[in-house]
């Protein structure tokens, strides 16, 4: 049976010596590259051809989202699959509509990472579990209801992470090098897009998101 090659794009060395140390070992699979950065990745990508590219989403000055949309025109047989701690379905969203072919959280188990693989190098979409148990319970929870979470841009998810984190916005604004009055522009247009009335309704939907990922961590 002829193996699986992958393609490992992760800026962190542990991370990438381990997925590439869990990979090598199940005869399905090998690793035939792992990079550090997108610059790396594209290179790398083009003269090695994989089946599949796993593709952290945050990396350096080109994040994983905007590597996939240029791996998709200059490397079109390989298949790309979005690799990140982040669970909130806004990401897996942005990477499938950047080209990648499924999202799998860092937190899925070694496991769900082979079937996820082998699924996407069959030709199929793949979603995690977890990342589809919180889509289910947004749209499910009628406390919860964001009809136009897919109408939030790349910008504007950076802003909720740091919301999460409890950052004013003008530390917001100092960490991402914009304007204060451009971060609070920002906001204002994130709790119309999720129809929230204010600030506190967007964290206490945040907290719900995180708590219920926790959740199901602990349960898995």
């Amino acid at each position: 049976m002829k193996k699986i090659t992958i393609l490992i794009v992760e800026d962190h060395k542990l991370i990438r010596e381990t997925l590439t140390f869990v990979l090598n070992q199940d005869p399905r699979f090998e690793v035939v590259a792992a990079c550090s950065s997108s610059e790396q990745a594209l290179v790398t990508a083009r003269e090695l051809i994989p089946n599949i590219i796993l593709m952290d989403i945050n990396l350096g000055a080109i994040n994983g989202i905007e590597t996939t949309k240029i791996l998709r025109k200059f490397v079109p047989s390989a298949k790309i699959i979005g690799l990140s701690m982040h669970v909130q379905p806004v990401y897996a969203k942005k990477m499938i509509q950047a080209g990648a072919r499924g999202y799998i959280s860092k937190n899925s188990p070694r496991e769900e990472l082979f079937h996820g693989i082998l699924e996407v190098s069959q030709g199929n979409k793949y979603i995690c579990h977890e990342v589809k148990t919180i889509m289910s319970e947004l749209f499910t929870d009628d406390s919860l209801q964001v009809p136009n979470i897919n109408a939030i841009t790349e910008k504007e998810i950076m802003i909720i992470d740091y919301i999460r984190k409890g950052a004013t916005s003008k530390e917001i604004a100092s960490a991402l090098n914009l304007a204060t009055k451009t971060v609070e522009t920002h906001r204002h247009n994130i709790l119309k897009k999720l129809k929230l009335k204010n600030s506190t309704a967007l964290v206490n939907m945040i907290c719900h998101i995180d708590g219920f990922a926790d959740n199901f961590t602990s349960q898995t």
